[in-house]
C-alpha cells in the first residue's frame, strides 16, 4: 500500500505574515485560486483601489464585466469589514462581493445570507486555511461558507413577498378602521394590524366581531372560542334558534358554522366582489360594504348575547 500523507495545517501568519502586504499581493497573483471555489472567471484585478477615504483590498471584473470587490482577513470576521464592504459595493456599483478570512462568525455568515436573499448583489464568505502535506510546502485552501444560490434568491423573492403583503394588509386596515370610526364605536378602539382580520370584543369573554380579509375576498363574522367546546357550542346553538330573525335584521342569508370537530365555532358572511390585493380605487366600495354589513350583523346579534 502506498504511503499515505496527513494534511497539517499551518498558521496563516506564518505564511503570510501582514494582510495587506502578504495574503492580500499574493492573491492579486493567484486570483485564479478563488475562480476555482466559486466557478467565477476573474481578470483584470487591482489592488488598494480607492474608494472615498477608504480602499479596497482587490477589485475585478467579472466576465461580463461588472466590479468585484475582494476583501481579506488573517482573524475573525468584523463589523468594520462588512460595513467596508457594503461601502464598496454601493460606491462602485460592484455586481459581487468575496469575503475572505480565517474565521467566518456566525452572525455574520447569517448577514451574508441576508444579503443573498435580498438579491443586492451577490456576496461570497470564503474561510482561507494554509496548509502542509507531509514536508511540502504550505498551501492556501478555500471553503465556501456562504454564496448567492438559487435558493436563497427564492427564500430572498418569498421574504419580499410577505413583506409587501403585510404592509399592502396595514394600509388596508387603517382605511377601513379609519373609514368604519366614523359610522360605529364597535372597533373605534382598534388598531391596525397585518394579519387578515381586525377583532374587536362582543362584550363576553371568547366572543369577537372580526371584520375578515384576504387577497380577493372579504367578510365578517362573529367567532365563538371561550376555553370550553360545550360552551362554544352551546352560545351557537342558541344563536342557530335564532337564525330566522337574525338573518331578517341582517338582510340576508349567513353562514352558520358549527365546526363539529373543532373547539370554536363561527357566523359570517363572505363576499366574493375583492380583497386587499385588489386595486386600491376598489377600496372604498369594498370597505363600505364591509362596515355597513358588520353594522347591520351586530344590530341582529347583539341583542342575543345579553345574559
Amino acid at each position: 500500500m502506498a504511503d499515505i500523507e496527513r494534511i497539517v495545517r499551518v498558521p496563516l501568519r506564518e505564511v503570510w505574515a501582514h494582510e495587506a502586504l502578504g495574503l492580500t499581493t499574493w492573491l492579486e497573483k493567484n486570483i485564479d485560486v478563488i475562480s476555482d471555489i466559486i466557478d467565477l472567471k476573474l481578470a483584470n484585478v487591482e489592488r488598494e483601489r480607492a474608494v472615498g477615504d477608504f480602499s479596497v483590498d482587490l477589485t475585478a471584473e467579472d466576465r461580463d464585466g461588472n466590479f468585484v470587490v475582494i476583501e481579506n482577513q488573517l482573524g475573525k470576521t468584523d463589523h468594520d469589514h462588512l460595513g467596508k464592504i457594503l461601502t464598496y459595493l454601493s460606491n462602485i456599483d460592484a455586481k459581487v462581493a468575496i469575503w475572505i478570512v480565517a474565521d467566518p462568525r456566525a452572525e455574520h455568515i447569517k448577514a451574508v445570507s441576508w444579503i443573498n436573499e435580498s438579491n443586492l448583489a451577490a456576496f461570497y464568505l470564503l474561510r482561507i486555511e494554509a496548509i502542509k502535506i507531509g514536508d511540502s510546502k504550505p498551501a492556501p485552501l478555500l471553503t465556501l461558507i456562504a454564496g448567492p444560490s438559487d435558493e436563497s434568491r427564492r427564500v430572498g423573492e418569498t421574504k419580499k413577498e410577505l413583506s409587501e403583503r403585510h404592509i399592502l394588509r396595514e394600509k388596508w386596515w387603517t382605511r377601513l378602521l379609519d373609514e368604519a370610526k366614523k359610522r360605529t364605536k364597535l372597533h373605534a378602539n382598534i388598531s391596525p394590524g397585518r394579519n387578515t382580520w381586525a377583532s374587536a370584543g362582543a362584550g363576553k369573554s371568547g366572543l369577537s366581531y372580526n371584520y375578515y380579509a384576504i387577497q380577493h375576498r372579504t367578510g365578517i363574522e362573529l367567532y365563538i372560542d371561550t376555553d370550553d367546546k360545550e360552551e362554544n357550542k352551546r352560545i351557537f346553538d342558541r344563536l342557530y334558534k335564532e337564525k330566522s330573525s337574525i338573518e331578517t335584521i341582517f338582510g340576508d342569508h349567513l353562514s352558520w358554522e358549527r365546526l363539529d370537530t373543532k373547539k370554536a365555532c363561527l357566523i359570517a358572511k363572505y363576499y366574493d366582489a375583492g380583497g386587499y390585493r385588489d386595486s386600491e380605487d376598489k377600496w372604498p366600495k369594498l370597505q363600505d360594504r364591509l362596515i355597513d354589513a358588520m353594522i347591520s350583523f351586530h344590530k341582529a346579534i347583539s341583542p342575543h348575547l345579553k345574559p
